[in-house]
């Protein structure tokens, strides 16, 4: 008898997606390392697994001087190193077909013949109809010029899409100019602003979570949480990106759109549907509703020489490119409050941070504790409150914190953890972010991007809180590398009486 490997019924339909109409990718910054970690790996899972278009082409486009053959190669090495999947030259083969490359020249007098004729020659030659997906992966100061050579060859022949990466503007007035030079020339549908932490499964699945289970959705609120924890911990430092991070901070790097993005999709009320503009108007009232802290709400740090995974490193003053006495911050952390029904007097604390103990994203819903625990006598230890946490990164899933009763003749309570892990449960690798969000520009499905309004409810929050900053200078650094962050966070906390959970 030969032995099968048993199937497993969680795959059923998982690659069940339709193939996006023909269309050429153009990707501006291709010879930088976002496309060689992220984007080229997302493009060859996809066609791994047959999800691109049949006619389909890349072009990079970038200051670099390269041939099409030194991209092909250059971008074979970073799916070699990057991807998630065992390379294949085949795959390769098809894929490296329809890849090419051109040179930009300056940012305001871009050389638009050459890209403008490259695609006209591309789409004859693959048959992509003229539809065209222009991704953005270039500094900020950039895209402006960028958005306007690519509206002077707009036609309409075929469609167009703009991924645009972040950081989307650098305050909320730099963040208007850009939406209103996009709304000049392009309809918000064909703009894709990106949020990778939308990409990701577990975070999509907070969505399934609350609205798909109706165990969940009827205690989703003040009346039964007691509060929200969200972190977005790095362990690593600025690796070399002083130039950007010097100006960024940990509040516009990571708080302006990752955490807020990830308290709009736990605090939101359910869509009437899961069309892209029903989820969005959904989370833009969860950001308009944000109550402003104030000063002793809010807490930064810096972090100075310390540990991390048992090797010593430098504090961030000391980092190539950075200044000796800096005052920028690379820890955030803040008690927020949304002003509605649902969430009155429920507080969400959120923190980031460079250089903490640990890489890990997780989002803490605790419950409140039952009002009359018979078991209080016999509890082998501190009854604590029922917990659903929800681990973003580095290992997708989730767990739930219940009190059951300890093996044995006795009665002793134990808190004890129902886990559920992607990778265990469907044995199936998982997406990386790109794959899914490249994917869903090119099927026109904008559900997991920010719209404008989204963008600037972000940063009136953000200018908000960085107001008060221009008035002090803190006594910086105030944490050790290898820490949870500054003191004077974790007594943000502990003035209510709750404690930072520590994973």
């Amino acid at each position: 008898m030969t032995a099968t490997a048993a199937e497993n019924p969680l795959l059923e339909g998982l690659n069940v997606r339709p193939r996006p109409e023909p269309c050429t990718l153009v990707i501006f910054g291709a010879s930088g390392d976002l496309t060689q970690r992220k984007l080229m790996p997302a493009l060859y899972a996809l066609a791994v697994r047959h999800l691109l278009p049949e006619r389909f082409a890349i072009v990079g486009a970038a200051r670099s001087d390269m041939s099409d053959e030194d991209f092909r190669e250059r971008m074979k090495e970073a799916v070699q190193e990057f991807a998630r999947d065992d390379f294949r030259q085949d795959v390769w083969d098809t894929l490296a077909e329809g890849m090419r490359y051109t040179t930009l020249v300056g940012s305001e007098n871009q050389d638009e013949d050459s890209l403008g004729r490259l695609l006209d020659e591309v789409d004859r030659e693959r048959a992509t109809e003229g539809n065209h997906v222009y991704y953005f992966a270039v500094p900020p100061a950039a895209i402006a010029a960028l958005v306007r050579e690519v509206a002077a060859r707009k036609s309409e022949k075929g469609w167009t899409r703009l991924i645009i990466e972040k950081p989307f503007g650098h305050d909320l007035d730099s963040a208007r100019a850009l939406n209103a030079l996009l709304r000049e020339r392009f309809d918000e549908s064909e703009v894709f602003r990106i949020d990778h932490y939308l990409g990701k499964e577990t975070v999509q699945n907070m969505l399934a979570l609350r609205f798909a289970n109706g165990i969940f959705e009827p205690i989703w609120n003040r009346q039964f949480i007691d509060h929200v924890q969200i972190t977005v911990a790095e362990s690593i430092g600025i690796e070399g990106r002083a130039a950007f991070y010097e100006h960024a901070g940990a509040l516009r790097d990571v708080f302006q759109n990752h955490l807020l993005q990830l308290v709009a999709l736990t605090a939101m009320e359910p869509p009437i549907d899961f069309t892209s503009e029903s989820v969005r108007n959904e989370k833009v009232k969860v950001l308009r509703s944000l109550h402003t802290p104030g000063p002793k709400s809010v807490v930064r740090g810096q972090y100075g020489r310390g540990f991390v995974d048992g090797e010593e490193v430098p504090g961030y003053r000391e980092e190539e490119g950075v200044s000796r006495d800096t005052g920028t911050e690379t820890f955030v952390a803040a008690k927020l409050y949304v002003d509605n029904w649902r969430w009155a007097d429920t507080p969400f604390y959120v923190r980031t941070g460079k250089r903490l103990a640990r890489r890990e994203t997780t989002i803490a819903i605790q419950f409140k504790r039952a009002p009359h625990p018979p078991f209080e006598e016999v509890a082998a230890e501190a009854l604590r409150p029922n917990v659903l946490l929800i681990h973003v990164q580095p290992n997708e899933g989730m767990s739930l914190a219940i009190g059951a009763k300890a093996p044995g003749l006795g009665l002793s309570i134990r808190t004890v953890h129902m886990d559920f892990l992607y990778g265990s449960a469907f044995r199936e690798g998982l997406p990386e972010a790109y794959e899914r969000l490249i994917l869903d520009a090119m099927l026109g499905d904008a559900t997991l991007f920010t719209r404008a309004d989204e963008i600037e409810e972000q940063w009136a929050l953000v200018d908000a809180i960085a107001a008060p900053w221009q008035r002090d200078r803190p006594a910086f650094p105030n944490y050790a590398a290898g820490t949870w962050g500054p003191p004077s966070a974790d007594d943000l906390v502990h003035r209510d009486g709750r404690s930072w959970r520590r994973h």
